[in-house]
């Protein structure tokens, strides 16, 4: 782009990826955070994204902690699908009732309880000790494979032990789910794709010391990738430093239309396909 736009709106005028301020097929945000969202009227923000044309959202359980904050946000916004599962950086306040919870939700609340997740492993930070992580993240997977649903994964910095629990998990789960975030090894990656895996690419790949990032997305098939922001956090360039949003979806999509070489309209129908199919989406 010539210009650095400020505005959402503004880098559509600027793109090819939409028609009339609207994009030019619909589209679903795979992974946010609506409940962390700092100033924002979830009203005014479904408005924004019909207006867009983004038409489902899925927003993330990551503990006990915010387990019913996103069943309310489901409950109030149609377009809404909701997961629950225990974040590695929450895996030392995991009780096993959750998974009873969860259990529970997923017979209230069928076919808006999309996914078990997010749940994995998180060495950069350990925010929970690394044994108690690996304990908490096979239970989820455990959960999953009885409840026959996919998972959301965050896997960063603990590739080893990532693909020896996938390896070894994933033959037994009838739907499998996203590695999402992706910014891991090209090794996992590749492990992921090969067994079932989707894997969910964010605004990272705008960021200037991504590379290794983008070099994913050119090695993973099309149809084996998801668009997500992750929003509140990891707004993409031109709008870094801002809290992200699900209204930055299309820059998501704009980048990997181009990393693979393709248009965006068959861009925006194959990840709208995927998060279908991820998800098993009406």
């Amino acid at each position: 782009m010539s210009s650095r736009p400020k505005t959402i709106n503004e880098y559509l005028k600027l793109s090819n990826i939409s028609k009339e301020g609207k994009l030019i097929s619909p589209i679903t945000e795979t992974h946010c955070h609506l409940d962390l969202l700092k100033d924002v009227n979830l009203h005014d923000l479904r408005s924004s994204l019909e207006e867009l044309g983004i038409r489902r959202i899925i927003t993330i359980g990551t503990s006990n902690k915010n387990f019913e904050q996103v069943q309310n946000i489901q409950s109030n916004l149609k377009e809404v699908y909701f997961t629950l599962g225990t974040h590695p950086h929450e895996a030392k306040h995991f009780k096993d009732e959750d998974i009873s919870y969860i259990k529970s939700i997923v017979k209230q609340k069928p076919g808006k309880m999309v996914a078990v997740g997010e749940i994995g492993l998180d060495y950069h930070y350990d925010f929970s000790p690394r044994e108690v992580q690996i304990q908490v993240f096979k239970k989820h997977l455990e959960l999953a494979i009885e409840l026959e649903l996919p998972v959301v994964i965050h896997t960063r910095e603990a590739d080893v032990d990532m693909m020896d629990i996938l390896n070894t998990y994933a033959p037994k789960m009838k739907k499998k789910g996203v590695v999402h975030s992706f910014s891991s090894g090209l090794k996992l990656g590749k492990l992921a794709a090969s067994l079932g895996f989707y894997l969910g690419f964010n605004g990272i790949i705008t960021f200037k010391n991504a590379e290794e990032v983008r070099e994913a997305v050119r090695q993973t098939p099309l149809n084996q990738i998801l668009v997500e922001t992750d929003s509140p956090f990891l707004a993409p360039d031109p709008f870094r430093g801002r809290q992200n949003e699900p209204t930055y979806i299309p820059v998501i999509v704009d980048k990997i239309a181009e990393l693979k070489q393709v248009s965006v309209e068959d861009c925006l129908s194959i990840v709208e396909t995927n998060a279908t199919q991820c998800f098993f989406l009406d």
